[in-house]
């Protein structure tokens, strides 16, 4: 990974726009400026995607020397052979920058959030910061794909060692690993997957933390076992290998079944919320497939995992993985972890808060800094989202349904869209060729964007105040601000109250931006910010009329996560999901989007597929289907003692950088360790047990 070694760069970056662009009027439709250009971006050199890993037995293994001395030998442990599956994941030599590595240290992260408990699968967070993706393991893998050309990506095989599809393509059979050991030594197989998918996510009383369904992998997909190591999915529509991409972190990284199946109200006498909260954060050693277990937690104030001593991946040379001893995650503030990751006190940081990026940057060029930073493409975007649903989901009052029917309104949708000034809302984060125009649709960054596919309404505060007229709203009483109809929700003002998450400086921001410039347009919007936990839970259940959120993954890879882009099905959309009944009442272009999100997804054609999301964003920007805001490069910040760091990994594309980096093969090279684990020479426990194996 570059380092920067000049914050001179920054100054001499000059703000590359359209002239034309910018002083477009509203009448005059257009497409959005041209990005600033950034030097300061990392560049990703391109692999086969066969170059990454393979399935196969090796004729030795081995692991830290002591571990075989203080566990294996003296009886408490299996000889490391015997912990590992028939055909362990072998990661491929020549795909690691540095090479194969060597055992010990740890790395130190610090995070805003605060874990709920261990049970993923029923909706609890564990922190996020990287935790989650140090515990989880799912059927297949996506974030080291930012490194593969477009033509060559599919997801990487992972608890999924590998599958076929039948002739007719509505059958696809998954071979699991076999012989793979949860971290407390139970055996990995298919009664696993079984219970994470019948009992987690078609289960409707449960809610799988990343928001799966039975319509992220299809409208009326099925999935069933066929013997310990192999399942069989069943589709409606042919050959759909888009849904491969939501097998991956985090919407099908199943759970032990052995600890979780007696918790569940199917099995148990408890009830949907004693089952989520069975395994609160102070429940250590939880098992895992993942290469670190939680063995110390103190509450604000740290999370310890160590190494799985069953972890299932190895080297080329039969080295088991992770090459890292132990993940700290210090319990702080998100934009502490950026300070912390700069100063040396912590050791990565995706730094994406743009208040964070100049001092980050001048502190990185210094010759003694003790961390690297590079950008990546502009892959991080802010929306505002509209609530759609008129027909009862999170059942609304008459001023909330009066606000969802101007939501479904073009020419309101407009005037909100034409009243933003992006430049400055952009500009209120970070000065500087940092941030870009983002009408909405999909990020720049993204291969499937097209700038001249992207409809822009440029800003003209005039255009958009007569844009609400004609939607019907008008300031009727004289106070500044626009009123209903008579007769409508009392023909009071137009009060909107806008979702937002409270963990982030960079929303706080954007909302209190958003709120200035709607009062300039005659509209008033009140905050309703909450921590993440409980925004996610209001969104989920349609308790808002609009709502900030950050660009998601169909809107920067678009390979992932696409049923999420239009209401394909009841509960696919961030902001427009069907109530009890589960009817949608979908707008006349929604349906042409939904059209063209099932095309994509069931299309083998890489040009029709392009060409299908060409028309997609025209269609979702040219009637604003979500609102864009600002969108901006963010930064990889990683202490300079770790290797096996991928140049050019963006912080947030498939996944985020704690899974692209791929940490089980990160190590510290064996003259630049520090001693900074707090359990040294020490293994997870039982479960339930406090602290590590005695």
């Amino acid at each position: 990974m570059r380092n920067l070694r000049s914050i001179g760069i920054v100054a001499g970056l000059a703000l590359s726009v359209s002239v034309p662009a910018l002083n477009a009027f509203a009448s005059e439709r257009t497409v959005p400026p041209a990005p600033a250009l950034f030097p300061a971006e990392g560049k990703i050199s391109y692999v086969p995607r066969d170059s990454i890993l393979e399935f196969k037995a090796l004729p030795e293994y081995h692991e830290p020397d002591w571990v075989t001395q203080k566990y294996v030998k003296t009886g408490k442990l299996p000889p490391v052979k015997d912990r590992l599956p028939k055909e362990p994941l072998v990661f491929k030599t020549a795909n690691m920058p540095d090479g194969i590595g060597v055992y010990g240290d740890t790395m130190r992260h610090v995070i805003g959030g605060r874990p709920e408990g261990w049970n993923y699968g029923a909706g609890q967070t564990q922190g996020w910061g990287g935790i989650d993706i140090g515990l989880s393991e799912c059927l297949t893998r996506t974030a080291p794909l930012f490194q593969v050309e477009a033509k060559d990506t599919e997801p990487l095989p992972n608890l999924a060692r590998s599958w076929d599809w039948s002739s007719d393509g509505h059958k696809l059979t998954m071979r699991l690993i076999e012989g793979a050991k949860w971290s407390d030594g139970a055996p990995f197989n298919a009664d696993d997957v079984m219970f994470y998918w019948d009992d987690e996510v078609v289960d409707p009383n449960v809610s799988p933390l990343n928001g799966a369904t039975q319509e992220t992998f299809g409208i009326g997909t099925t999935l069933k076992k066929i013997d310990d190591y192999t399942v069989e999915w069943t589709f409606k529509e042919a050959f759909p290998k888009q849904y491969l991409y939501a097998m991956a972190y985090g919407t099908f990284c199943p759970g032990p079944a052995h600890i979780l199946k007696p918790q569940h109200p199917k099995y148990s006498k408890n009830t949907y919320d004693q089952f989520k909260n069975a395994f609160p954060p102070e429940y250590m050693n939880m098992p895992v497939m993942g290469a670190w277990v939680p063995v110390e937690y103190r509450p604000d104030d740290i999370i310890v995992m160590r190494r799985n001593p069953y972890y299932w991946k190895v080297d080329e040379k039969g080295n088991q993985l992770p090459y890292l001893n132990e993940l700290q995650y210090k319990l702080s503030t998100w934009a502490d972890r950026d300070v912390q990751a700069v100063a040396g006190s912590g050791d990565f940081s995706n730094l994406e808060q743009p208040e964070n990026f100049v001092a980050s940057l001048k502190r990185a060029a210094e010759a003694n800094a003790p961390a690297r930073l590079a950008f990546g493409p502009r892959l991080i975007g802010y929306n505002l989202r509209l609530n759609f649903s008129a027909n009862g989901w999170g059942n609304p009052d008459e001023r909330g349904q009066a606000i969802r029917e101007l939501n479904r309104n073009d020419d309101f949708r407009k005037g909100v869209t034409m009243a933003l000034d992006r430049k400055a809302l952009g500009d209120s984060l970070v000065k500087g060729p940092f941030t870009a125009i983002y009408p909405g649709g999909f990020s720049s960054g993204t291969s499937f964007y097209d700038r001249n596919s992207t409809v822009y309404y440029p800003f003209d505060l005039d255009g958009a105040k007569a844009e609400l007229a004609k939607a019907g709203i008008k300031d009727t009483d004289g106070d500044g601000f626009v009123n209903f109809p008579a007769g409508t929700a009392g023909g009071k003002n137009v009060e909107i109250v806008m979702l937002v998450n409270n963990d982030y400086t960079t929303d706080k921001s954007l909302a209190e931006g958003v709120v200035a410039q709607m009062e300039k347009l005659g509209l008033r919007v009140v905050l309703n910010g909450l921590n993440g936990t409980q925004r996610d839970a209001s969104q989920y259940s349609g308790r808002f009329d609009w709502l900030i959120r950050r660009n998601d993954q169909e809107l920067t890879s678009v390979v992932q996560n696409t049923e999420q882009l239009a209401p394909v099905g009841p509960k696919t959309s961030w902001n427009h999901r069907a109530p009890e009944s589960g009817e949608v009442d979908l707008m006349p272009f929604e349906k042409d989007l939904v059209d063209i999100v099932n095309k994509f997804v069931s299309s083998e054609d890489n040009d029709e597929r392009a060409s299908l999301m060409k028309n997609f964003q025209k269609i979702s920007t040219e009637h604003v289907y979500n609102v864009g805001l600002t969108e901006y490069p963010g930064a990889l910040i990683i202490n300079k003692r770790f290797s096996n760091i991928p140049q050019g990994t963006p912080i947030f594309m498939f996944n985020w950088a704690e899974d692209s980096i791929v940490r089980e093969r990160v190590f510290v090279a064996a003259d630049k360790q520090a001693k900074y684990e707090l359990f040294p020479e020490e293994l997870p426990g039982k479960p339930g047990d406090k602290g590590p194996m005695d």
